[in-house]
């Protein structure tokens, strides 16, 4: 269902609350007025909340619908449809899957199912089956031997618009403390002490062999073909001036205070995981979201594995972290995580711009969502 007028609302714009209408033609905001509407057509949001589409920049919440347990896998389509629904849902209008290049294990689903998920995707926004708008985020696991030849087929799709660089080897970055790695992928993998020390040995192994090579490629193509580039687990100044030298524009997921001031300081945008604020805490044991925005080093939220988490918060910055107000919580998920990707038609109320709206309820620590809409239409 197409829709002309919200009125009646309370318009969250860029630096400000204000009642208000929006106007809407062919997909954008013709008009915002500071009064009610008075024409019949017009939808009454009863003054609830009116904010930009979410934009998300990173989730890998496809991949968990691919395989909903271990050793099943599901139908591609099947599983990018349900996913997107729980997206749009979650006041998601714009979602950069995120595709796993590599992988720690050559029995990954993410190695077999690759080329899948990616034509899954391609198929779905082709063919105009889903509700929010469909990007693809490269995730390029550095030390994988393979990586050039699982990108390259790839990296021309026109829906890849934002690839990372990530390194998972154990002892560093998300994982500096070995312990923490051998806990969680002895966990996930159920091998033995013995079987654990011969896969560290090997994924340090495959980190000094193709690391260094496959990360210029990586940001070598990335560059020629125009894309946004964004560094991954950052942990150390170092790691922090690779990321700057290499052009990079976000910085997912510092582990460290240090690691997310040096991106701060250089430019770059520091996104964190909802979760984790959500949670109150890293499940790595890592640095806490609410430590760097409350030490005014955060600028983007993702939803990583939680898509309903986004918005939720966005709304905990507002509530509970000093020197947010709502307009500033509410960039954390719209204008901020566009436009570091190279998106600037959307993620702001303001004319001109996409009309993705969520309309939001307000209630203390945790918003409901009352409808949400992608260039004007009604999908959820």
């Amino acid at each position: 269902m197409k829709d002309h007028v919200l009125t009646n609302a309370r318009l969250v714009l860029e630096n400000d609350v204000v009642p208000g209408t929006v106007v809407i033609e062919d997909g954008l905001i013709s008009d915002i007025d500071s009064g009610p509407s008075s024409l019949p057509e017009a939808r009454d949001l009863e003054g609830d909340l009116l904010i930009p589409g979410l934009v998300e920049l990173h989730t890998d919440n496809l991949e968990g619908h691919m395989t909903p347990r271990p050793q099943t896998e599901w139908p591609a389509t099947a599983a990018l449809i349900a996913h997107d629904s729980q997206v749009a849902v979650s006041g998601i209008t714009t979602v950069f899957d995120a595709i796993a290049v590599g992988a720690l294990s050559e029995t990954s689903a993410r190695i077999k199912r690759l080329r899948e998920m990616v034509c899954a995707i391609e198929t779905g926004v082709r063919d105009d089956l889903l509700r929010a708008d469909h990007l693809i985020h490269l995730r390029c696991e550095v030390s994988y031997p393979d990586l050039q030849e699982l990108l390259d087929p790839i990296m021309d799709s026109p829906l890849v618009r934002l690839v990372s660089v990530m390194d998972h080897t154990p002892g560093q970055r998300q994982f500096v403390a070995e312990e923490k790695y051998r806990i969680y992928y002895q966990g996930k993998f159920g091998m033995s002490d013995a079987e654990m020390d011969t896969f560290v040995a090997l994924r340090k192994e495959d980190q000094r062999r193709h690391s260094a090579p496959n990360r210029r490629h990586v940001v070598d193509r990335a560059k020629a073909l125009g894309l946004s580039l964004a560094s991954h687990d950052d942990a150390t100044t170092a790691h922090v001036d690779e990321a700057v030298a290499d052009g990079m524009s976000i910085a997912e997921f510092p582990t460290t205070v240090e690691a997310a001031r040096a991106s701060h300081g250089n430019g770059l945008c520091v996104m964190m995981g909802a979760p984790n604020l959500v949670r109150g805490g890293s499940h790595s044991g890592n640095v806490s979201a609410q430590t760097l925005a409350e030490d005014d080093l955060l600028d983007i939220f993702s939803s990583d594995y939680v898509p309903n988490s986004l918005l939720h918060a966005a709304f905990l910055l507002y509530d509970d972290v000093e020197g947010y107000d709502l307009p500033r919580a509410i960039r954390t998920v719209t204008k901020t995580a566009a436009e570091s990707a190279g998106l600037h038609d959307r993620g702001e109320i303001a004319i001109g711009k996409r009309a993705d709206f969520v309309r939001v309820r307000h209630t203390p620590h945790h918003p409901l969502i009352r409808g949400v809409w992608r260039e004007g239409v009604r999908i959820a």
